[in-house]
């Protein structure tokens, strides 16, 4: 799944290419993918709106009209490819949104699972869209606060995997992230939050925000099939510590990376080094 760097990756693409284009066409091969049902998106075409700017808010993209907000989310494997015009568009059964500029130029979205979701928003709903699922801060020195980040964990009965990964923390880590930012913490994802000593819960906050930003940095993690809005592959996959690395050893003491369920997703983790 995209987390929050493959997402900011693919925002990023996406507004070198797109902002600025007006809509001339919008095609959904797979209605469903439109939440807010697809007579929603008819006002962008009957406007010929433009992208006025790309923005994100954790895994969320958001493509800025003005006057309206299209949400999508990503989901396990949606992507987004450019186009030059219509005929340099391959047949691909996964193409599932088809948006063309009034340049000629298309945006298509690809979803292999069709888990991905768009919603046409009035900028007005934006804050309670994002408060309805109790997004937390995005990971920045200047948002993410040490304060609230602490008392929100010594006042928990949850693991810290699972807190972790449920975005009210945070926003934008997933499992490939967690797994990186407890190993680097040195905290076992299977620790009860409010058991946490202080020192290990600064070194959470302070090492999600590293290494969110890293991932950032470069380009996400191609893992998989993820691979940015051109198709690109990111290159984090290189800098991960644990992730992925079962019987491998761990960078930091040489015993071998183990591999458990934890809340029901893969975590790798170190048995020396994040003892439980």
């Amino acid at each position: 799944m995209p987390e929050l760097p493959e997402v900011e990756t693919v925002r990023r693409g996406l507004e070198k290419h797109v902002v600025g284009k007006s809509i001339q066409d919008i095609r959904f091969a797979f209605a469903k993918i439109a939440v807010t049902g697809v007579d929603s998106f008819r006002p962008l075409i009957d406007g010929q709106m433009t992208i006025q700017a790309m923005r994100r808010r954790g895994k969320y993209l958001i493509f800025d009209f003005g006057h309206l907000l299209l949400i999508s989310h990503l989901r396990m494997e949606g992507k987004y490819l450019m186009f030059e015009n219509q005929e340099s568009i391959p047949n691909n059964k996964h193409f599932h949104v088809f948006f063309t500029f009034t340049d000629q130029s298309v945006l298509i979205y690809q979803d292999v699972r069709k888990f991905g979701t768009m919603e046409i928003l009035l900028p007005s709903q934006e804050e309670a869209y994002f408060n309805a699922k109790k997004l937390g801060p995005e990971p920045t020195k200047k948002t993410f606060k040490y304060a609230p980040f602490e008392r929100a964990l010594l006042s928990s009965p949850k693991k810290i995997k699972p807190y972790l990964l449920d975005q009210s923390l945070v926003a934008g880590l997933g499992n490939i992230y967690v797994d990186e930012v407890l190993w680097a913490a040195k905290v076992h994802p299977l620790r009860i939050s409010s058991g946490l000593k202080k020192a290990e819960i600064k070194r959470l906050h302070d090492e999600t925000i590293r290494i969110l930003q890293l991932g950032i940095e470069k380009g996400g993690s191609t893992i998989r099939t993820y691979r940015n809005a051109l198709g690109e592959d990111g290159t984090m996959q290189q800098f991960l510590k644990v992730y992925g690395m079962t019987g491998q050893p761990c960078p930091r003491c040489g015993t071998a990376i183990v591999k458990i369920q934890v809340g029901g997703r893969g975590s790798h983790y170190c048995p020396k080094c994040q003892k439980l």
